[in-house]
């Protein structure tokens, strides 16, 4: 292997093939790093990749990519103790490329797309570890990995949400559990025709379902479940410093999750195949860390780039915008041949003109309102409580459903606390 390279970029996932791919395009030389013996042996995710920025930087990819299905049903739901309450929304639109989304096994779809980025003349390098970032007079000039000093003009800092990379070049300070939130998945083998007949689906059609309430024992966070070709991803997100304040361990809430009586049968007879467990950015831009410096930048969830917003769950989609808006940045520096901090802002600037910086601003309020327990109980509780007795009246004369609701909250919560929070919700979404 040579010993120096236009760029280095540490970690395979999404935002680090979608840099890797951007620059080797364009005729850099590139040395992607990837620590696991192969690009998404050591990634876990929900499982949705959305189509309109993955489709910018492979055009068509859906005829290639080792997708499993086409995301045209999106699900919240509510869960009590015994209930649940559901909103759905489908539309006959996400049936055309490049479609809503996909969902995808990172297992595959991380190889597929570091290959991409081998085949426009990268250098992948699995199975070794960034030991410590190169840095003379302030600038960083390359990696250390495995005593070997490899040199650079740009090191890119792909290495996910703890990255080392970016805190030893002093871009970052350590972070915090009430930062992050903790993800537990579990793949779930089921035959395509019962997944198809049990979920209502066409072939290649899918959905997406995220849920909210009681089986997280008042732990913030939630659950999801998607489908694939033959198989369901399902898991629960929760937030470190919530796990650790209640006393809660995570192996016993995604039991507690698989066992309530709506998840259970639309899970019945499935094998587990794969298990797995990842640290999520959470607090969005309050958490984002310096994104370059002299010979440096820093993308996906190292940045922070996570919209983790209840509803919407986002992060696979900004790690590739970020990557290739890295790479644009890179592109630009090479052909001026200088890397310093003031040419590596560019970076700054091109994000805060993409969805990527825009979204997490509209939405920077999402993580302090779903600090609050109400919605893991009191909210939950009150709809779906009000919902079985207005639609289950047991022989009673029928009363009108505000009047059923308004009994349902009388020792739950106020009138007011109803009002701000429906004024922080708004806020937040």
């Amino acid at each position: 292997m040579q010993d120096e390279f236009d760029a280095i970029v540490v970690g395979a996932g999404p935002s680090g093939s979608a840099c890797a791919l951007t620059m080797a395009r364009a005729g850099l030389e590139v040395l992607l790093i990837e620590r696991g013996r192969f690009p998404g042996e050591k990634n876990v995710s929900g499982g949705v990749i959305y189509g309109h920025i993955l489709n910018e930087l492979v055009p068509e990819f859906w005829e290639e990519a080792p997708i499993e299905r086409h995301i045209n049903r999106k699900i919240i739901s509510l869960l009590t103790e015994n209930s649940g309450f559901s909103l759905t929304f489908e539309s006959s639109n996400f049936d055309t490329p490049p479609y809503l989304g996909f969902s995808v096994l990172r297992a595959k779809f991380d190889r597929w797309l570091a290959q991409k980025a081998v085949d426009a003349g990268a250098i992948l390098a699995t199975e070794l570890l960034v030991e410590n970032v190169l840095i003379e007079s302030g600038h960083v000039v390359g990696v250390e990995v495995g005593g070997d000093k490899i040199r650079s003009k740009v090191v890119v800092a792909a290495d996910g949400v703890l990255s080392r990379i970016s805190q030893q070049a002093g871009l970052r300070k350590e972070i915090e559990t009430s930062e992050v939130s903790l993800g537990v998945k579990e793949v779930l083998k089921l035959p395509k025709e019962t997944i198809e007949e049990r979920f209502s689906l066409t072939d290649g059609s899918g959905f997406a379902n995220e849920f909210i309430g009681s089986f997280t024992k008042n732990v913030q966070g939630g659950g999801f479940l998607y489908s694939n070709q033959d198989s369901l991803s399902l898991g629960i997100i929760v937030q470190a410093q919530s796990l650790i304040d209640n006393q809660q361990r995570i192996v016993d809430l995604l039991e507690n999750f698989k066992q309530h009586s709506t998840i259970a049968p639309l899970i019945r007879g499935a094998t587990p195949i794969e298990y797995s467990a990842h640290l999520i950015p959470e607090n969005g831009l309050a958490m984002s860390p310096k994104l370059y410096s002299d010979g440096i930048l820093v993308v996906g969830d190292a940045a922070g780039f996570v919209l983790a917003a209840g509803i919407i769950l986002e992060g696979n989609n900004f790690a590739i915008a970020s990557g290739m808006i890295a790479g644009q940045a890179v592109i630009l520096a090479k052909n001026e041949n200088d890397f310093s901090n003031t040419s590596l802002s560019r970076y700054s600037k091109l994000l805060e003109e993409s969805f990527v910086i825009q979204d997490l601003q509209t939405f920077r309020n999402a993580p302090s309102f779903l600090s609050n327990p109400r919605l893991y109980s009191t909210y939950p509780e009150l709809i779906c409580g009000s919902l079985e007795r207005f639609f289950y009246p047991k022989g009673n004369p029928r009363k009108p459903l505000w009047k059923v609701i308004n009994e349902e909250k009388k020792g739950r919560i106020s009138f007011w606390d109803i009002i701000l929070d429906g004024i922080k919700g708004a806020r937040a979404w």
